[in-house]
């Protein structure tokens, strides 16, 4: 038992490692869209504040919660100089689906390789992402990092999160 547990910490405690936090420059990605397009961060660096809200599955019953929430609630989130996704680990025709499902409009991105999930920290053991969301500055840094999200009001988490952070009103 107790090699065990030597054996489980050996393999979590450096996973913890590489997570990024708040204050790092966020790693950069190039990913495809729901709408047809590849999305880059650097596309957004010195032109707005980003948030990525990731989430583990497509079509499963929180994400499709929390992807509801954003839909229904964008026009609140739109209102901030922000650029806003959700991001998983799905193939691209899976998020198309799930996006024209729930009407969303917003990108949903798709890293099927991983690689971007692996960056951020999320990808967890059993192979999905892990529900976070990164709110990305204007500058490329972390501004902050919501691990305990709540999808069904994941879109008003979000709009107090952007005032909390001080993210500029559009027009003001």
């Amino acid at each position: 038992m107790k090699h065990a547990f030597i054996f489980l910490l050996l393999i979590i405690w450096p996973l913890s490692s590489y997570a990024v936090q708040v204050g790092d420059i966020a790693p950069d990605f190039s990913l495809q869209g729901s709408d047809g397009k590849v999305h880059s961060l650097a596309d957004y660096r010195g032109k707005q504040a980003v948030v990525v809200a990731w989430f583990p599955k497509a079509f499963s019953r929180g994400c499709t919660i929390e992807c509801k929430s954003l839909a229904e609630n964008g026009h609140l989130i739109k209102q901030y100089d922000v650029t806003y996704f959700m991001a998983s680990i799905d193939d691209i025709e899976d998020n198309k689906g799930f996006a024209e499902e729930q009407k969303a409009d917003f990108p949903l991105l798709s890293d099927p390789t991983k690689q971007t999930a692996r960056a951020y920290g999320v990808l967890s053991p059993r192979g999905y992402a892990d529900r976070q969301t990164f709110y990305i500055g204007k500058d490329g840094r972390i501004l902050a990092i919501d691990r305990n999200v709540r999808p069904a009001t994941s879109a008003a988490d979000m709009v107090s999160m952007l005032a909390e952070l001080e993210i500029p009103l559009i027009g003001k």
